[in-house]
């Protein structure tokens, strides 16, 4: 069971990085006028992950500010996620040693 416990939320931190570098890329990718912005599956695929990644980009964002007009944000999460995957494995590799990892 803790071992489930872990597994969903290190599952779920990965799919958070894998939305923000998705929005990041595709941010840019309408920024150069790449993909065409008014198309229903871009509009649609972009208000998805804007509402995905907003509960986790907002909060940096009030904290760090804009270099020029680039927002490093996502960077920031993403490393904040990772280092958070990283605790979640020690503690679990923890608490195994331990013998609670049943």
């Amino acid at each position: 069971m803790l071992f489930a416990i872990f597994w969903l939320l290190g599952e779920l931190i990965h799919l958070m990085i894998l939305a923000i570098i998705a929005a990041a890329v595709l941010s840019i990718l309408l920024g150069f006028g790449v993909v065409n912005a008014r198309s229903r599956f871009v509009y649609s695929l972009m208000d998805f992950l804007t509402r995905v990644t907003n509960p986790v980009l907002n909060p940096i964002r009030n904290f760090v500010p804009l270099f020029g007009n680039v927002d490093i944000s996502p960077l920031i999460a993403i490393l904040v996620l990772q280092a958070l995957q990283f605790v979640l494995s020690d503690v679990y590799g923890r608490l195994v040693m331990a013998g609670l990892g049943f």
